[in-house]
């Protein structure tokens, strides 16, 4: 049976990770071919020894393991220490599954992934359907970013959406697998061979952005991408991160989204190309922002986002800082 390892990184969310072991258990206990890493990256809150106690007195140490980090590096950092040293062991897993600390496995989610990653040798990345702890659905698959896609998502213009339909950041959700150019790493399961191939998470990023660079990678060294609707998984949206969930949906945007942005851009095109989004990102979204006043629409953007577009993206500034006061 195919070895699998599941990585959750936690920081500062205790309560999460605890919740998402005890919907973890039914699928892993037992079984010798899974087992559960939690990396703590560096809480400082307690949440290492909480963590530790968790798995001891709710009987999953036999599957589920701690690593406590002293410094939180960010996501794909924290994924990395418990990923490196199972590549590097005697028996390394087949199958690594990146899974958020914010979300609940349903019954049979992780065996979906797995059977379709067998019978599809070409399947690198395999991502689970999300959704809301409601049943609704979430995006769950995207395209990769682009100058169009920039302009279409600042813009919010209906006939220019149908126009650039093909270049949506939000490839359309579909009831059967479907190929896609990349998932959300809060449930993505990688084969061995493509960190084989393309090496580790690039702990470059902090956090955001991480998951669509590991994708694009694994696209250029020639592995697939796919969308596994039957694989679903519950997301509690942005609760481990506080940014992209609904209740803070208007709270400012932090520096690293927009170091890790400019960061994909610069690596993956040239930095022309880079300069030429984020001009083209601006002029768009400024010009949003003057129609959303005009038709009195309700204003749902992160607070002081063009402002800080501009000083973050544009300008460059303030990313060595916001990694140090964000660990």
């Amino acid at each position: 049976m195919a070895r699998v390892l599941i990585v959750v990184v936690n920081y500062r969310t205790p309560d999460l990770v605890e919740d998402g072991l005890a919907a973890l258990a039914p699928e892993v206990e037992g079984r010798d071919d899974r087992r559960v890493v939690v990396v703590d990256n560096g809480s400082g809150d307690g949440s290492a020894e909480r963590l530790a106690e968790a798995i001891a007195r709710d009987g999953f140490g036999a599957w589920a393991t701690l690593v406590a980090s002293p410094t939180n590096g960010g996501f794909a950092a924290g994924n990395n220490l418990a990923i490196a040293p199972a590549l590097a062991g005697d028996d390394p897993p087949d199958f690594v599954l990146l899974l958020n600390p914010d979300t609940r496995v349903l019954p049979g989610a992780i065996d979906e992934l797995v059977a379709f990653a067998e019978r599809t040798p070409s399947a690198g990345i395999a991502g689970s359907q999300l959704c809301h702890a409601t049943g609704e659905v979430q995006a769950s698959t995207f395209r990769f970013p682009s100058l169009l896609a920039e302009v279409n998502a600042a813009l919010r213009l209906g006939p220019v959406d149908r126009l650039l339909a093909k270049s949506r950041y939000l490839a359309p959700i579909t009831t059967e697998p479907s190929r896609t150019d990349w998932v959300a790493g809060a449930s993505m399961l990688v084969r061995r061979e493509v960190f084989e191939r393309v090496g580790l998470l690039d702990d470059g990023y902090f956090l955001y952005f991480e998951e669509t660079d590991f994708c694009r990678r694994a696209a250029d060294a020639g592995f697939e991408c796919w969308y596994v609707p039957r694989s679903r998984v519950v997301h509690l949206v942005g609760q481990s991160t506080g940014v992209t969930n609904q209740a803070s949906a208007t709270r400012r945007r932090p520096p690293y989204w927009f170091a890790s942005r400019r960061r994909y851009f610069r690596r993956f095109h040239s930095a022309a190309y880079a300069f030429a989004v984020d001009v083209g990102f601006a002029l768009a979204f400024a010009l949003w922002r003057v129609r959303r006043k005009l038709q009195g629409k309700p204003d749902e953007d992160p607070e002081r986002f063009l402002g800080d577009f501009v000083r973050f993206a544009l300008l460059g500034g303030g990313t060595d800082r916001s990694r140090r006061s964000a660990a």
